[in-house]
């Protein structure tokens, strides 16, 4: 499979959205509407991913009504369980007719090791740049981009080696998310995962808010929770490089923003985008946001 590099993602079709955990399923969800709307005209079949939960027979039935009652034409499951699962003709099948593919939430170390560099995941990006929508909740949030945040540590993660970090399922570069942010108290997280890889943007999801990230790698925060932006590409200064593990982190100048529903983040030029703007670039860029 041809491997995409991030200048090429910039004119791939379809969307993700990266939801932190708890988000509204009743008759009305509005992020989960978000999602479904973003679909390809005609594309109505929907497909959710359990792989990252323990229970998915639990779990499954509540994204089925939802998705049902957006208008969906067929929700189908997807419960692989180990990595020889990802092959099963059927199940690719399903990935490559869907306008939708959604992964649950749960623990995303088993998601990335059963998915990783599988056939399943192929097909899913394959999926993605051709304009579906690639969303996923709590754990399956996280996973979506190339760098992940594993575990949950410990309520003070500003200390060097707090944050267990790997390899993501790599739908978007450059972007470290985190979920039930707010809830969790998890700011020093990305503060410590910005001080050690400060090229990368932090955005950390509070529960029931979610972000879309455009093809233009434009963020548009979505739901009534916040959003979180942690920046800190103009580090000053870290003792991060000097230290121990476990030792205290000092960081110097990073940069917070606060996104409520309609604001929105250029992620590469790292800018702050209010309403009005970030309506003025969505509308040009994409007819069904």
């Amino acid at each position: 499979m041809k491997q995409h590099s991030r200048s090429e993602q910039v004119t791939a079709r379809g969307h993700l959205v990266a939801i932190g955990g708890a988000e509204d399923k009743s008759s009305e969800p509005e992020i989960l509407g978000r999602v479904f709307g973003l679909a390809p005209e005609g594309c109505t079949e929907v497909a959710v991913i359990t792989t990252a939960s323990s229970v998915p027979e639990k779990i499954y039935p509540e994204y089925e009504l939802a998705f049902i009652g957006l208008g969906a034409s067929a929700v189908h499951p997807l419960h692989f369980r180990e990595r020889k699962d990802t092959a099963d003709p059927e199940s690719l099948a399903i990935i490559r007719r869907c306008g939708v593919v959604f992964f649950s939430g749960g623990d995303q170390m088993r998601l990335t090791s059963i998915l990783g560099g599988s056939p399943a995941i192929e097909a899913i990006r394959e999926r993605y740049y051709d304009g579906v929508v690639v969303a996923g909740t709590s754990a399956g949030a996280v996973a979506l981009s190339n760098t992940t945040i594993y575990g949950d540590g410990p309520v003070d993660a500003l200390h060097k080696g707090a944050v267990q970090m790997g390899s993501g399922l790599g739908f978007v570069e450059g972007v470290i998310i985190d979920s039930h942010f707010l809830e969790r108290g998890r700011f020093t997280r990305l503060m410590e995962a910005g001080a050690t890889n400060p090229e990368h943007l932090g955005v950390g999801l509070g529960e029931d808010a979610g972000v879309i990230i455009h093809p233009d790698r434009v963020l548009e925060s979505i739901g009534p929770g916040h959003v979180i932006v942690v920046d800190s590409r103009d580090l000053a200064s870290s003792n991060v490089a000097e230290i121990s593990n476990g030792e205290p982190v000092a960081i110097e100048n990073v940069v917070m923003h606060a996104l409520i529903s309609g604001h929105g983040f250029d992620i590469d030029k790292r800018r702050y985008l209010d309403t009005k703007t970030l309506r003025q670039r969505i509308g040009s860029t994409s007819g069904n946001s």
